[in-house]
């Protein structure tokens, strides 16, 4: 199965050329703007109740969809989608509001002459196009973020782009026209360039000899370059649509897969693997006997860049504003923030490389990352750890080695509970980074404890363990075998009343619980590492 991946490249322009990216940039940004006008434009009309017959020069206005009790006879759909909105741009491209002049004959007659968008030769089409594509996924994100369907924080409607030195983008699709690519890696004999239409040949900075021998191997096809401007750098991302990983750098999915030699000099890699994600520690693997498989310290790269990024934020805050100074102070700023995002992304990728290669099976925690933001002393902190990121880098990863990543519950207490005999510690707090247990003695480090829990959690809920409906239940702990959930009657499954509240205290989440969910949280639950329902 075709996996899609992509190669990030640092590109060394000339003078000449910086001057073409950047008017390929403010071409995307004033594609989308002038989308997001034609839009805002037909929803307008429509609410006025125009149609085609009335404002022949407005633009199109919504469906019946939207207004069913409303007479549409004349009129039509407002551009949603990349398709409509490309439509409709291209119109308006070739129309009078997009450029005019006019002329005066010898007679002193005026005329008016309909020229269009008189620079769109300058750029390549399809920065046009891909602008509206963007536009019209902006739009169905917001669409399915206000109606529910779409999961995860909530997206508002689309705005306006503004103009700046150290940001835009631009995509350009690939096109194979007899038998030739618009887009090529190394012509020549400068096999560091990458080749663009409309823009020529460009340096890269970075070596591209792996994306080539996997083109030129058929093992790779390039989809798209997508061209943004940082701080005071270009950079070209080429995603390709690119082979499986061979079979000797994916894991086995079944133990006949591998040879009994293999099994035998790597027998870790197919047993689970819990990694703890932390402030203190950014990772901590451990399997269920107990053994920690990795360790990697906290950067806190936003930390030690911190002093410098107030001390060129204020210097931003002295310049005047619009003059040349500004400028200057806001792209060295620029160049800060941009240090401090790669030397995270550098450490997140090195941590995400080695748990992917050496195991096959890791458990991570579902973190509530949003609501632990919310409190103000760690707030900083743990965005600049990454978390979400290092999550995000780890299922993909997994995913392309034939790996297994399980999520466990939000509501399992993995560092309050007792990897040796499951008793849940509930006054631990997070000072404490020692995990003493007062039932058993049982002391270890807290993040391994953590680690240890969550890879028995998933020995206890897979499928690999006997289990009637395929799904484990229980506490999660070391050496446990799963036993069966009992069966419910209909008699059993009424949830039960409420407890009283007290003024001025909530309702008690941490005792009341009811039989309707499947996963019946085990005596002595406390919420852990996500806040309160």
């Amino acid at each position: 199965m075709p996996r899609h991946t992509s190669f990030r490249f640092c590109l060394d322009p000339s003078v000449e050329q910086e001057y073409v990216l950047s008017q390929h940039v403010g071409a995307a940004r004033f594609a989308f703007n002038q989308a997001l006008r034609l839009h805002k434009d037909a929803r307008a009309a429509a609410e006025r109740g125009q149609g085609r017959d009335s404002t022949p020069e407005a633009a199109p206005g919504v469906g019946s969809d939207d207004h069913p009790g409303r007479d549409i006879s004349n009129a039509v759909h407002a551009p949603w989608t990349g398709f409509d909105l490309i439509n409709e741009f291209n119109k308006w491209k070739r129309s009078e509001a997009a450029g005019r002049r006019f002329l005066v004959d010898s007679t002193g007659m005026t005329g008016v002459q309909v020229t269009g968008l008189v620079w769109q030769g300058r750029v390549l089409a399809q920065v046009f196009e891909e602008a509206c594509v963007d536009l019209g996924r902006a739009l169905k994100a917001a669409t399915d973020s206000r109606t529910g369907t779409r999961k995860g924080p909530k997206i508002g409607f689309p705005r306006f782009k503004k103009k700046s030195l150290t940001g835009g983008s631009f995509r350009i699709r690939n096109k194979i026209s007899k038998g030739r690519a618009s887009i090529r890696l190394g012509t020549g004999e400068r096999v560091r360039a990458v080749s663009l239409p409309k823009i020529g040949v460009l340096r890269v900075r970075g070596c591209t000899r792996r994306l080539r021998r996997m083109i030129t191997k058929d093992r790779a096809r390039i989809l798209f370059v997508t061209v943004s401007r940082g701080a005071s750098r270009w950079w070209i991302s080429i995603t390709v649509e690119a082979a499986d990983l061979h079979p000797t750098q994916r894991h086995a999915s079944q133990p006949g897969e591998v040879e009994a030699a293999k099994r035998a000099t790597q027998p870790s890699k197919q047993s689970w693997v819990g990694v703890d994600r932390g402030l203190h520690a950014l990772a901590v693997a451990g399997s269920s006997d107990g053994t920690e498989v990795l360790r990697v310290d906290n950067q806190r790269v936003l930390r030690r860049g911190l002093p410098r990024l107030r001390r060129l934020s204020k210097a931003v805050s002295r310049k005047k504003k619009g003059s040349k100074n500004r400028k200057k102070a806001v792209v060295r700023l620029g160049r800060q923030h941009a240090r401090i995002r790669d030397r995270r992304r550098h450490v997140l990728h090195q941590v995400s490389n080695q748990l992917v290669k050496n195991h096959a099976r890791l458990v991570l925690e579902d973190l509530n990352i949003t609501g632990m933001r919310s409190n103000p002393k760690l707030s900083r902190a743990i965005s600049d750890a990454a978390w979400g990121e290092l999550a995000r880098q780890i299922t993909y990863k997994q995913a392309w080695r034939s790996g297994q990543v399980v999520v466990a519950d939000r509501w399992f207490p993995s560092s309050k509970t007792c990897s040796a005999c499951g008793t849940v510690r509930k006054d631990l707090t997070l000072k404490d980074r020692t995990f003493e247990c007062r039932e058993c003695g049982h002391v270890m480090d807290r993040d391994l404890n953590a680690a240890v829990n969550l890879a028995a959690w998933a020995e206890n809920h897979t499928p690999t363990v006997a289990d009637t409906d395929g799904v484990g239940r229980g506490v999660a702990r070391v050496g446990t075998v799963k036993q069966p959930a009992p069966s419910k009657t209909p008699t059993d499954r009424t949830p039960p009343p409420a407890p009283a509240r007290v003024a001025g205290v909530g309702r008690d989440w941490m005792t009341w619980e009811p039989t309707l969910r499947p996963h019946p949280r085990p005596e002595g639950w406390t919420p852990e590492k996500g806040g309160v329902p």
